[in-house]
């Protein structure tokens, strides 16, 4: 019997890069739920971030992360006084099995609608070449700057591609203790450990998709600094932060935004020089 690794159940643009192959502790490590602004929450992992908007019609879920993770966030949704069933619509990050392999389980639970930036919707739908753990119906594909609303809630789906052809970062004006603020959801500006930037066949302009995408995120007026992965906003100190002072606004970072971007980007393109020197 050919005992079969969990990367190897993903399609290739799915699965988990190889050095992710034994997930970290964190990404299944259940997290203290709670509130960033008025109608906007933290449903996730310690390591993986989902993110709930309550409206009048329902809510809105950012990111199912694993199928496993999925009871995790259900439990949050639930702490927090919602019902998980009123969930209308589920968004993501990026066609990653971290951030979307629980969709059809939402999916079928809730009977939410799926909605898909283009570039990562026949992923989701399909499940890819290698056939992903279950693949998902999708229910509207997005295209860059389209409008997600329920409820009078506005969401922007942003395409910011290089991580995956898809990758979106979510933009939304909420109130935060009756002041107006804008929520970025970072989608990922980063590149993975043995990503190919010159010559990944099934997607050419992988490195140069990165660079529009760090030009438009600079350009984001950000208020309020979220992301795929708490890790990019400091979610875990930050927290501890508000829970020695429930006063702190501690989500309001537009500096720690801006640094995080720019680091971000040094990166990139240093690992990009690299490649095509040794190309």
């Amino acid at each position: 019997m050919v005992r079969r690794t969990f990367t190897s159940l993903l399609p290739a643009a799915l699965a988990l890069p190889r050095a992710w192959a034994q997930t970290p502790a964190a990404w299944d490590e259940p997290f203290p739920a709670h509130k960033i602004a008025d109608n906007l929450f933290y449903v996730g992992t310690k390591g993986l971030s989902s993110y709930l908007i309550t409206t009048p019609a329902g809510h809105i879920l950012i990111n199912s992360s694993f199928e496993r993770t999925v009871p995790l966030i259900r439990a949050s949704i639930e702490k927090l006084g919602f019902q998980y069933a009123g969930v209308k619509l589920l968004l993501g990050s990026h066609a990653h099995a971290d951030h979307m392999a629980g969709n059809w389980l939402v999916r079928e639970q809730t009977g939410a609608k799926v909605y898909v930036m283009k570039g990562d919707d026949g992923l989701v739908r399909t499940g890819g070449r290698q056939g992903f753990a279950r693949p998902c119906a999708v229910d509207r594909v997005l295209r860059d700057g389209d409008k997600v609303e329920l409820g009078g809630v506005l969401l922007a789906a942003v395409l910011t591609a290089g991580h995956t052809m898809g990758c979106t970062t979510w933009t939304m004006a909420v109130k935060d203790g009756g002041v107006k603020r804008l929520a970025v959801i970072v989608g990922s500006p980063n590149v993975n450990p043995g990503t190919n930037l010159i010559s990944t066949v099934w997607y050419p302009r992988m490195a140069e998709d990165y660079a529009r995408s760090f030009q438009i995120w600079k350009a984001i007026p950000c208020d309020i600094f979220l992301g795929a992965h708490g890790e990019y906003y400091g979610m875990v100190k930050k927290y501890e932060r508000w829970k020695a002072n429930r006063q702190a606004n501690v989500w309001v970072d537009p500096e720690g935004y801006q640094a995080y971007i720019s680091e971000r980007e040094k990166a990139f393109r240093a690992e990009w020089e690299r490649q095509k020197k040794g190309a």
